[in-house]
């Protein structure tokens, strides 16, 4: 297996008109690790290269465990290994389907419904898999801004390396970057009838991804997993 930067669990679509549509959006295909045209689309309020800068690099994809680098002495081999074995225990979660918001600045999709199924998933294989992830250097704490967090977010950073994991966990698909609350309504008034007709309903989770970022900064999919426990 490749030797990457980082790596983290991530659920991404299976291969569809769904994949690619996102895919195009974010003007990156991360199953295929190409970048990929963005579609022509009348009343952005900037270009779609503009708005998904920040999300591009990472790939469509909804975040399970964190990016993380590797712990001195563990390797991707053993990380694909002990990830297919989690896999093998953990059940698929079905939630009714996904739907478009603004989330404080930039606009996602989030599950609609109880997300505690998913939430306890996510719980496991963050747990499951930490002696896998380097504790993060100070510069990558600083990056989190931790003024800016509640203490158990701040608890969370320092046990998990990151601060929205376990109760503070928020399943969601990125699509932009922070905008301005206007400028993220206009580009959800646009995207939202485009990917109406793809939305997944009901959403079912039922396999994750292992992603690795490259020397070129940019996320690609190592690997698929199916959720058969």
């Amino acid at each position: 297996m490749t030797d990457f930067h980082r790596y983290a669990i991530y659920w991404a679509p299976d291969a569809g008109r769904f994949a690619d549509l996102t895919a195009s959006w974010l003007g990156w295909d991360a199953a295929a690790g190409l970048h990929v045209p963005h579609p022509m689309l009348a009343g952005l309020p900037r270009p779609a290269a503009d708005l998904t800068q920040t999300p591009r690099k990472y790939g469509f994809h909804g975040t399970v465990k964190p990016p993380f680098r590797l712990a001195p002495g563990t390797t991707a081999a053993a990380l694909h290994r002990a990830t297919a074995d989690l896999c093998a225990t953990l059940a698929p979660v079905t939630l009714a389907g996904l739907s478009l918001h603004s989330l404080g600045g930039f606009v996602a999709l989030t599950p609609d419904g109880d997300q505690s199924p998913l939430a306890s998933l996510a719980a496991r294989v963050v747990e499951a898999l930490d002696s896998f992830r380097a504790p993060p250097d100070d510069a990558e704490i600083a990056r989190r801004r931790p003024e800016r967090l509640t203490d158990r977010q701040r608890g969370h950073l320092a046990r998990w390396g990151y601060p929205y994991v376990m109760e503070d966990f928020l399943f969601h698909l990125t699509l932009t970057g922070d905008l301005p609350e206007a400028e993220a309504a206009q580009v959800a008034a646009v995207l939202g009838p485009v990917l109406q007709p793809v939305l997944p309903h009901p959403f079912q989770l039922d396999s994750l991804c292992l992603f690795g970022q490259g020397d070129d900064g940019m996320f690609r999919s190592v690997h698929r997993y199916a959720l058969s426990g």
